[in-house]
């Protein structure tokens, strides 16, 4: 690994060589840093084989525990400060933390918290090279200071002349340079990940993803366009709300919308009942799917940091630079999968995963174990109650990236499709939050109202339904 870390280094050198020096020194020194992480996180795993291999089990679970905790408190603390790709590669396949020992969980949630913001001049300074003008002209009020920083851009709050309150998301001058730098070195995080998290996961299809959409998030005039489809497609919607994009004050980094007050994840965990936890969940649950099923598109990035709660009221929904829209015939190929899952038939599964690209046809597993696999995710769906937990979202998880466990042969003859990559991270993240407030319900008779047009099956689905067939009659000509 530290093997691959250097040529990513020398690699990466000999592009920055058309960049300015000061770009070339920030890339070289991004890439530096990248590399000594990971070098020092391979001589570590080569010590803890070692031992490993000389320990009875007892001592070595107790060994690739701590090796564990401390790989996820180094890589926290060296990504934590670094803006682009490389801490976004982070928060994508953070959801593997429900897999870790508690102390590997807080270090690795570090990733999902706010980055130090750039300042005040230079965020202003990026509005006036987009917009024209000083935004303090440019608006009725503006805050200097953010209220929010992530790994691409931070948001400002501010105040229209018509007396509007907006967020305004301001993207970091130079990410885009660093983010052709750091797409590189993002291959040698994933295999820094996958030596301690996702225990040789094959993430190619996960680095081709990340690849292939880091430069729509760059561009904010599509994520601007994005929300506002989901804001139209939502409109009105009684517990479900997307924010509306004011075009006139955003360009390609800078896009503001209507501010939205309400409770962050962090400030939901420690104020919500288990009631509020309860509807929340359903909430998350019929956003994704009905996007799905509905719309043949949907939001592909669960970050904890993009809703807004109020407590037994609607959930707001935030960011759309990682958007998913189904092509012709990818959504049918997929779901004859979810229903061999649902329906409990192997033969079926079988047949549906070679047709759909996940398995080849000359392959030598049995239906049966195949099923046993690919079925695990769904169990939730498959009951008429079933209530989610951190201990069942970590099991499962583990279970389906170890390549060296139980269901090794499957992995290594399964392929995900790089169009599925996004939907698998929203099946995983969505779970892990549903872990972490403890949703409980009749999951099969929800999915099915998406998928199947079923009735309603709860409240909640009875007060979108009215929603749907009053947005429909409104849209329906009058004869």
């Amino acid at each position: 690994m530290a093997a691959v870390g250097l040529a990513g280094v020398a690699g990466g050198a000999s592009a920055a060589a058309v960049l300015s020096d000061a770009d070339r020194r920030n890339q070289l020194e991004r890439q530096l840093r990248v590399w000594r992480l990971t070098a020092r996180r391979s001589i570590h795993w080569a010590i803890f084989y070692v031992r490993g291999r000389r320990a009875d089990e007892e001592k070595r679970a107790e060994l690739e525990e701590k090796f564990a905790i401390k790989t996820a408190q180094d890589v926290a603390e060296v990504l934590g400060g670094m803006k682009g790709a490389i801490m976004k590669a982070g928060q994508m396949i953070s959801f593997v933390a429900e897999g870790l020992p508690p102390e590997a969980q807080e270090a690795l949630a570090t990733l999902q918290a706010e980055v130090p913001p750039m300042a005040p001049s230079l965020a202003e300074s990026v509005v006036r090279e987009e917009l024209g003008d000083d935004p303090r002209k440019l608006f009725l009020d503006w805050d200097p200071e953010p209220v929010a920083a992530a790994s691409i851009g931070q948001v400002h709050k501010a105040v229209l002349h018509d007396g509007r309150e907006v967020a305004v998301k301001v993207q970091y001058p130079g990410i885009d340079k660093a983010i052709k730098g750091d797409l590189d070195n993002a291959e040698m995080l994933y295999g820094l990940f996958a030596s301690f998290a996702l225990k040789n996961m094959d993430v190619k299809a996960l680095v081709d993803e990340l690849r292939a959409r880091m430069a729509d998030e760059l561009d904010y005039r599509l994520e601007a366009r994005l929300q506002q489809e989901f804001a139209d497609r939502y409109r009105g919607h009684p517990f479900i709300h997307v924010p509306d994009v004011v075009f006139d004050r955003s360009g390609q980094r800078v896009i503001t919308s209507e501010w939205v007050d309400g409770l962050t994840w962090a400030q939901f965990e420690e104020q919500a009942t288990d009631e509020h936890k309860q509807h929340a969940s359903e909430i998350l649950f019929r956003f994704a799917e009905g996007s799905i099923w509905h719309h043949r598109v949907f939001n592909g990035d669960p970050h904890p940091g993009n809703y807004r709660f109020r407590l037994g009221g609607p959930v707001t929904f935030l960011d759309f630079g990682l958007v998913k829209k189904w092509g012709p015939g990818e959504l049918e190929s997929l779901a004859p999968t979810l229903d061999a899952a649902l329906a409990q038939d192997p033969e079926a599964m079988e047949a549906s995963l070679i047709k759909a690209g996940f398995l080849p046809a000359r392959h030598t597993l049995t239906a049966e174990r195949i099923y046993d696999y690919v079925s695990t995710p769904w169990v939730p769906f498959q009951q008429d109650y079933f209530e989610y937990t951190r201990e069942f979202v970590g099991k499962t998880i583990e279970k389906m990236i170890d390549i060296q466990g139980e269901y090794g042969d499957v992995i290594r003859q399964l392929n995900m499709p790089p169009s599925y990559v996004i939907l698998d991270r929203v099946v995983w993240g969505l779970s892990a939050l549903w872990g972490r407030m403890h949703a409980r319900g009749n999951w099969k008779a929800l999915l099915a109202e998406y998928r199947k047009g079923a009735p309603p099956s709860t409240e909640l689905g009875k007060i979108e339904e009215e929603w749907r067939k009053e947005r429909k009659e409104a849209a329906t000509p009058l004869t």
